[in-house]
């Protein structure tokens, strides 16, 4: 028998993936198929790489010893991402389309065509008694953490939407962005309005670490936060494996959503190793999460991206360097599918080609 290694199997599935008809984009599953059954919910951890396309993800992982957390993964499918009206979306209307199960305008948060404000998954999870939580390495106002609280007209009504998360019922929060907080033009203060109302608001991790509040909020920066490469303080993997401690300790599922937000920065920017930087240090939290899963046993991951941003292609490198040369196209987005990662309970919901309002369908189905 012919072993192969482990990226070999990674672009096979792919391929397998793409031609692949077993579960339709409307999630009307096959009549034999059937769910895992359990009297526990399973824990949800989804994790978005914003701008991560299969190039990002290959150029990450020839720059990091050829290797990935994401091989650990059980299956793969293929999303795509385009928006209600144009074939490439923005990360405002693929984060609803991911939230929400709604195709939107660009720029729309949380709003379908018709003018409907959506229930997001994570306030789904919340209506069936989880805890939930929100991580961002960019401003935790930006438009893929805010598809899964806010619904607003524009993604850049940013004090609006910093307003809808001091309403919200999220559990825990960490992410930029203080200034829309406390630093308003409507003069309202809503760290400390939030405060008066249970939470407990901190600006470092061992104070997060320390606090034992059930409803807790770390800015990390005032604005959006740096790269990585720059000084960008903590790590992804740091955030996750705190936040994943508390979750742990409520005694209850969770809903997690974790995001990348920086490999779509590099992209923008056309800096290649702004990207694979960022990969890196989305990668290692997938690491983490994945070791909380398999010791867990109950937690479902899925790893994928909004939609992939540079139209990014690799022309060479040299794997016993770890070096990766590549180009971009563009300096927006463009409308490739991007790949979506499973692990845990159900994870094989997630193989096959559909729709990016599929995924949380495919989620609310593993929600009993």
């Amino acid at each position: 028998m012919i072993k192969h290694n482990k990226k070999y199997i990674i672009f096979i599935l792919l391929a397998i993936a793409a031609t692949s008809n077993i579960y339709s984009q409307d999630q009307e599953y096959p009549k034999s198929f059937t769910l895992e059954s359990s009297n526990k919910n399973p824990n949800i951890i989804l994790m978005i790489g914003d701008g991560m396309g299969l190039s990002q993800i290959s150029a990450g992982m020839y720059s990091n010893k050829n290797s990935t957390a994401l091989e650990d993964m059980q299956y793969i499918g293929l999303s795509k991402t385009h928006s209600y009206n144009q074939l490439v979306t923005d990360s405002a209307a693929s984060g609803t389309a991911m939230a929400c199960g709604e195709k939107t305008y660009n720029g729309v948060v949380g709003i379908d065509p018709k003018n409907k404000q959506l229930e997001s998954i994570l306030e789904y999870c919340n209506s069936k008694n989880f805890s939930t939580a929100l991580i961002a390495t960019s401003s935790i106002v930006h438009a893929t953490p805010a598809s899964f609280y806010a619904n607003v007209n524009s993604r850049r009504q940013y004090e609006d939407i910093a307003l809808q998360l001091r309403y919200n019922s999220v559990d825990y929060f960490i992410g930029g962005g203080r200034k829309h907080f406390n630093r308003r033009s409507d003069k309202r203060n809503l760290i400390e309005e939030m405060e008066e109302e249970g939470y407990d608001i901190v600006n470092n991790l061992d104070n997060y670490n320390k606090s034992s509040s059930q409803k807790l909020g770390f800015f990390t920066y005032a604005d959006e936060p740096p790269p990585i490469n720059s000084g960008r303080k903590p790590g992804l993997k740091a955030l996750v494996e705190s936040t994943l401690d508390k979750l742990k300790d409520d005694k209850k599922p969770f809903f997690l959503m974790v995001e990348g937000s920086q490999i779509d920065w590099g992209g923008h920017a056309n800096e290649l190793a702004y990207v694979i930087s960022e990969f890196k240090d989305f990668n290692n939290a997938i690491s983490s999460a994945l070791k909380f899963a398999k010791n867990d046993g109950n937690t479902l991951i899925v790893v994928t991206a909004d939609h992939e941003t540079g139209g990014l292609a690799l022309k060479k490198g040299n794997l016993k360097k770890s070096t990766v040369i590549g180009d971009f196209t563009t300096i927006g987005h463009s409308g490739s599918m991007v790949p979506v990662f499973s692990f845990g309970p159900n994870a094989e919901l997630f193989s096959g080609i559909y729709e990016n309002t599929a995924i949380f369908s495919k989620l609310k189905t593993t929600v009993n």
